[in-house]
């Protein structure tokens, strides 16, 4: 069994139009939300065996605060340009690189793909992954390779409004 967490990385900032989009940081909710959420994982022992994140600032960002939520260091995140800006058939070429050996991966993304990903690998009917939203999809495969269309199980969707303050 294979599993694979995906987040959508928390609220960003509109507050700095000189920036780049790959540039864009969190906002204030963003700084408040992803270090709930990773303290809601944590209590839900979703601790992968690795971190795999865009190298969006507010992607990136929200990576290190539940990896730090979750006794990772950041340092351990690993980038992948691949997933910035990517839909769902590029996020799927990602996930069929992971490595066999690893059974839980976290992915670190943006929207529209990871939701288009969610329906399109488990057709769970999610509709929008809100900002800092997590869903842990399982697969009944030995290696990531063989993740297909429609083999996903639905085992978590999750998101900061759903969850109690604190």
């Amino acid at each position: 069994m294979k599993t694979l967490t995906l987040v959508r990385h928390a609220k960003s900032s509109w507050n700095h139009p000189q920036l780049a989009d790959f540039e864009r940081p969190l906002n204030k909710r963003g700084r408040r939300d992803a270090p709930r959420m990773g303290r809601h994982m944590a209590a839900h022992d979703l601790r992968p065996q690795t971190i795999v994140s865009s190298p969006a600032v507010r992607a990136l960002t929200t990576a290190e605060v539940i990896a730090s939520a979750l006794g990772y260091h950041p340092s351990e995140i690993i980038p992948d340009e691949r997933i910035y800006h990517a839909y769902s058939d590029q996020l799927l070429d990602v996930i069929r690189d992971f490595d066999a050996s690893l059974q839980h991966v976290m992915l670190v993304g943006h929207n529209p793909g990871l939701t288009e990903l969610v329906d399109q690998l488990a057709h769970a009917g999610i509709m929008n992954i809100p900002t800092c939203g997590i869903v842990v999809l399982g697969f009944p495969i030995d290696h990531w390779q063989d993740v297909s269309n429609g083999a996903g199980e639905l085992l978590l969707f999750d998101y900061p409004k759903n969850i109690a303050s604190g």
